[in-house]
Order: structure tokens, then C-alpha cells, then sequence
């Protein structure tokens, strides 16, 4: 078990470092600032979100071209069942999403981060 965990945390230490420009834009230009806390490349179980708010209890993922793929929207319904059984809602936008419409991103997140954390 000490080996996954090792390997886990040295992913998403490298994915943190390494965030694509859809995860760079959307960390420094919104989340990063944001009044409720969120943190990069969480580890929940034996998955790394890409971005989570404990008080929220919200996992956001940003899935480029692979997850739309059968093996990738398999893999993404299995954890995203899995971090839903953590009583973790779960928010996806596409690369396109943060590109084309950033903005109505930025919106939907920060309605439902306050509706579930009643800081309307």
C-alpha cells in the first residue's frame, strides 16, 4: 500500500508542475484567488482530481480529447462513481469549455460552490 501511495503523491506532484494550459488558465485566473479554497491535483481514494474544494465537497475535472474516447469515458465513469461514493459531486467542463467559453465556466462553478457552501 505505502508504494501506491508513494507513486500517487509523486503524480500529482509532477501533474501540479506540470498543469495544461486549460488547468494553468483556470487555477491562476480564477481558482487560485477564489474566496473558498480549492487545491490542485487532489488525491481521493486511488484518483488524482484535478481540482477540489473540501468545503464545497467539489472535484472539478477538465478532460481534453482522450476522455471522449470509450476507454476514457469508461475509466472517467468509474471514478467519477467512485468519488460521488466519497460524497464528492463532480464537475466536468471540457479543454473547448475553458477556451471558448471561460467565463460561463467561472460562472457555473461559483454557483454551485455556493449553493453548497451557503456563502451566496
Amino acid at each position: 500500500m505505502h508504494d501506491r501511495d508513494d507513486r500517487l503523491n509523486a503524480n500529482a506532484k509532477d501533474l501540479r508542475r506540470h498543469m495544461t494550459d486549460e488547468e494553468r488558465k483556470l487555477w491562476y485566473l480564477f481558482l487560485h484567488d477564489y474566496p473558498v479554497r480549492f487545491r490542485r491535483q487532489v488525491i481521493i481514494g486511488q484518483y488524482i482530481v484535478d481540482f477540489y474544494c473540501h468545503q464545497a465537497k467539489l472535484a472539478i475535472e477538465l478532460d481534453g480529447s482522450q476522455h471522449y474516447e470509450e476507454k476514457g469515458l469508461v475509466y472517467d465513469q468509474k471514478r467519477t462513481d467512485y468519488i460521488r461514493s466519497q460524497n464528492i459531486d463532480v464537475l466536468r467542463f471540457s479543454n473547448l469549455d475553458v477556451a471558448r467559453n471561460f467565463r460561463g465556466v467561472c460562472e457555473e462553478i461559483d454557483a454551485i460552490v455556493k449553493r453548497r457552501t451557503d456563502t451566496e
